[in-house]
């Protein structure tokens, strides 16, 4: 948030204080109940990487600097991989020199005369990370975001999000964005929905315009909890709401305040300090990921996606889960068995019973659940159980639960000791790619059993999730420890390799373990290894 020219009033010193207090929940509106839950490791996994970002670029995310460009690539790489429409927007006119750009993303469908805008600022000040300020506002609504498009329900309005650029320069970014809307534009947008500083760790609950028609759903997400908000009177015409309401359009938002003073009062209602700061590191170097509320994001977070839901979605959505299996991976000699613990979470409407099922076994090999069904929220023990005629290899199981709607988790499975073994393997697993390091990451595929001698023109088949595949070294390591260079920072700014690779491994032995190794040697962009193949007989 931006910080006010000049202090309005002068501050007591005087702290005191007072007992955490939670208050009771009451019941919730309808559509909350509907609303997905938006899970807080989500938002705080976002916050990481901005960290990450920050400290690896001079220690700050400003808007004229790597540290901002490369938050962009970040969230840009995530909105595109889920589906949306995404634009970067340079400031022509009016930001400071130098200044990266907003970023602006349109989930399809929808009525596009009718449109619903959730927007932060993704720059911080030139002090520190700005991990409160404003990651917690970019990470909340990328998580709403891509919850959305997981969720995929059929939608009423247009939903739009925005992440601004050089907001604390002035509400630059912002500013220029609205500017720049013809008036045909500027009616379409039935309300704008702001977050900034949305973790603050002794913060309140403020709502910018509280009474109006536009607040009424964020409002009543935040009454159903007991919370009882506030005005955010510190907050007015100080984050990009303002430049939404200055050309007549409805806004609205949330936050949890900066440097003001959390009163006696709102200590008693809410917990936390009285005659302390909202945010004690508010523009410092301490505006670190230690500098965030859970509890307070994660209300910020689920209120904004019920305001999505009551706003946007068509009806609201059914009754919803997930499902998630831990390890992700085991290895079994052949005549023996492996269990592994199969999850369940209600994500969406009540909870269900939904049944356990599993497909891609290898030959020989059967799986059983215990229970068999359950209800979401709780779990079961997956136990696959082989003979000693399971060929040895790699294979991705395929989990099933179904209940009103089926999800899928995958297990891999390593056989050792079988017969004839398999050439064969997969990884299935994602392994993120750290942004322009020296150190390469790896991704490990065990193949035994094979018999065979892998061929000259063995198979590697690539997925990898990057904004700028110019940045990757991709290479193949074999058991020996043998390189083989599959992709050398060819392809400029292209997204995604999605590729297999013919290569001639008949110098090498097929059992061991097989690598892909991949490294980012260059600055801003970001991705994942999502899945691998390798097939030594071509």
């Amino acid at each position: 948030m931006r910080r006010r020219s000049l202090l309005s009033t002068a501050l007591t010193t005087l702290v005191v204080v007072a007992s955490m207090v939670v208050p009771a929940a009451t019941a919730a509106p309808a559509t909350a109940l509907a609303a997905p839950d938006i899970d807080v490791a989500a938002v705080k996994e976002h916050l990481t990487q901005f960290q990450t970002i920050a400290t690896n670029n001079g220690g700050n995310r400003r808007s004229t600097t790597a540290g901002y460009r490369a938050s962009v690539a970040y969230v840009k790489g995530k909105l595109t991989a889920a589906g949306y429409t995404v634009t970067e927007q340079p400031c022509a006119s009016g930001c400071s020199t130098g200044a990266g750009p907003n970023l602006i993303a349109e989930w399809p469908g929808g009525d596009v005369s009718n449109v619903y805008m959730f927007g932060a600022h993704l720059d911080s000040v030139s002090a520190g990370p700005g991990i409160n300020d404003n990651g917690s506002g970019s990470a909340s609504i990328l998580a709403v975001a891509l919850k959305l498009a997981e969720l995929n329900p059929s939608m009423l309005n247009k939903v739009r999000f925005a992440w601004w650029s050089d907001e604390e320069q002035g509400l630059l970014g912002s500013r220029y964005y609205v500017s720049q809307l013809p008036t045909s534009e500027r009616q379409r947008i039935k309300a704008y929905f702001n977050f900034d500083m949305v973790g603050s760790r002794n913060g309140g609950y403020f709502i910018n315009n509280i009474n109006s028609t536009q607040s009424a759903p964020m409002k009543a997400y935040w009454d159903s909890l007991g919370l009882q908000p506030e005005e955010n009177t510190e907050g007015r015409n100080r984050s990009d709401d303002a430049s939404f309401t200055n050309a007549g359009i409805p806004a609205s938002g949330y936050a949890m305040g900066a440097s003001a003073r959390k009163t006696a009062a709102q200590a008693t209602k809410w917990g936390g300090t009285s005659g302390a700061a909202y945010d004690a590191c508010y523009h410092s170097s301490c505006d670190t990921t230690t500098n965030i509320s859970d509890t307070h994001i994660n209300r910020a977070a689920d209120g904004i996606a019920y305001t999505l839901w009551d706003r946007a979605v068509q009806g609201t959505p059914g009754a919803d889960f997930s499902v998630a299996v831990s390890p992700t991976s085991g290895s079994v000699a052949a005549g023996s068995s492996v269990q592994a613990t199969v999850s369940t979470q209600t994500t969406s409407g009540a909870a269900q019973s939904v049944t356990f099922s599993a497909s891609g076994l290898p030959s020989g090999a059967t799986a059983s659940f215990n229970p068999s069904s359950v209800t979401t929220g709780n779990s079961s023990t997956l136990t696959i159980n082989t003979t000693t005629s399971t060929p040895s290899g790699t294979y991705p199981v395929t989990v099933t639960a179904a209940g009103s709607v089926t999800h899928t988790a995958t297990y891999t499975l390593t056989v050792t000791g079988g017969p004839g073994g398999g050439c064969t393997g997969t990884n299935p697993n994602d392994v993120a790619i750290p942004d322009n390091t020296t150190t390469s990451v790896d991704s490990d595929i065990v193949i035994s059993g094979c018999t065979a001698t892998p061929s000259t023109a063995a198979k590697v088949e690539v997925h990898i999730v990057h904004t700028y595949i110019g940045d990757l070294i991709v290479s193949l390591v074999a058991p020996d420890g043998s390189t083989y260079s599959l992709h050398n920072r060819s392809g400029g700014s292209a997204d995604n390799i999605n590729q297999t690779y013919t290569v001639n491994l008949s110098s090498e032995t097929a059992n061991g373990t097989w690598k892909l190794r991949v490294r980012d040697a260059a600055a801003i962009d970001v991705g994942k290894i999502d899945t691998w193949t390798l097939n030594l007989n071509g």
